[in-house]
C-alpha cells in the first residue's frame, strides 16, 4: 500500500477506536453513533494528510510530529463545540486525537510503502 493509503486505513480504524473511547463518558453515549462517524472520518482526514506529508518528507520524526499536531488540531475544533449540557471535554477529545495522530504519522511514515509512480 502507499502513504495515503496506508493512512486513510489506519486513520479509519484508530479513529474508530478513539470514539469508542467516548463511551466511557456517560453524558455523550445516546450520541454515541455520531462520534464514532465523526471520529472515523476525523482519523482519515489525518490519515489522508499524513500520508500525502509522508510521500514530500520522509522522516519518522516529522511524520510523528506532523500527525500529532494535525490530530491535535482536529480534536480542537471539534472539542470546542459545547454538548448539549453545555460542557466543553477539552481533555477527553484532544488528549486521544493527538496519540492518533502521532501514531498514524508514524505508521505512515514506516508501514507505507512508496508510490507507484508510472512514467
Amino acid at each position: 500500500m502507499n502513504k495515503i493509503v496506508t493512512g486513510l486505513v489506519f486513520g479509519a480504524i484508530l479513529g474508530l477506536v478513539d470514539g469508542a473511547t467516548a463511551w466511557f463518558t456517560p453524558e455523550v453515549r445516546p450520541a454515541i453513533v455520531t462520534i464514532l462517524m465523526g471520529s472515523t472520518v476525523k482519523g482519515m482526514v489525518v490519515g489522508l494528510l499524513s500520508g500525502w506529508f509522508a510521500r514530500k518528507v520522509n522522516s519518522v520524526t516529522w511524520g510523528v510530529a506532523f500527525g500529532a499536531v494535525i490530530g491535535l488540531f482536529f480534536a480542537y475544533l471539534i472539542a470546542m463545540q459545547p454538548q448539549p449540557s453545555g460542557n466543553h471535554y477539552y481533555l477527553e477529545i484532544m488528549l486521544p486525537g493527538f496519540v492518533v495522530g502521532a501514531i498514524v504519522g508514524f505508521l505512515t511514515q514506516r508501514a507505507g510503502g512508496p508510490s507507484q509512480q508510472t512514467a
